[in-house]
């Protein structure tokens, strides 16, 4: 049961969710380190961020980092955080901390690659391109992603 601000109750499901941490890197040359990947819930392939849940205890940050890492084998310079999202806060009460990294340094093959099929440095210019084209499939991953293309590349694009 919910209780509804102007008064009264209402049957509500509710999913509690761990915070997620997400990372990335962003190059000299504008381009952003993505990961290819499946996902069986839907059924579909898309770019991605490195992302994951953060433990007990972890620093949001030092959350989004290691996943950086173990995801993609690049450890990421100074992260900055670029925003904090509710993805779907009408049914859960998960929060997505994004942060990006302008420096990265490779370190070798990721210790998660089952995550996904392959990494990439893709060019910013052409994520609205993707995202409109629905190669961008996750919300969190799409806001994000504009948003760096936004920052890196303003409107002259």
């Amino acid at each position: 049961m919910v209780a509804l601000p102007p008064g009264g109750l209402l049957h509500h499901f509710l999913i509690r969710l761990r915070p997620v941490a997400v990372a990335t890197v962003v190059n000299e040359a504008n381009e952003v380190l993505l990961l290819w990947r499946h996902r069986f819930i839907t059924d579909s392939w898309g770019w991605e961020l490195a992302a994951g849940v953060v433990e007990d205890g972890e620093d949001v940050v030092r959350a989004a980092a290691r996943e950086l890492e173990e995801e993609t084998g690049w450890r990421p310079g100074p992260l900055h955080h670029l925003m904090s999202v509710e993805p779907s806060n009408g049914l859960t009460d998960a929060r997505h901390h994004i942060y990006w990294a302008d420096e990265g340094e490779y370190l070798g093959h990721p210790v998660d690659d089952f995550e996904s099929d392959r990494r990439e440095w893709v060019p910013l210019k052409v994520v609205p391109d993707l995202v409109a084209r629905g190669e961008v499939p996750a919300a969190t991953m799409a806001a994000a992603l504009l948003l760096l293309h936004h920052l890196r590349l303003g409107q002259d694009t």
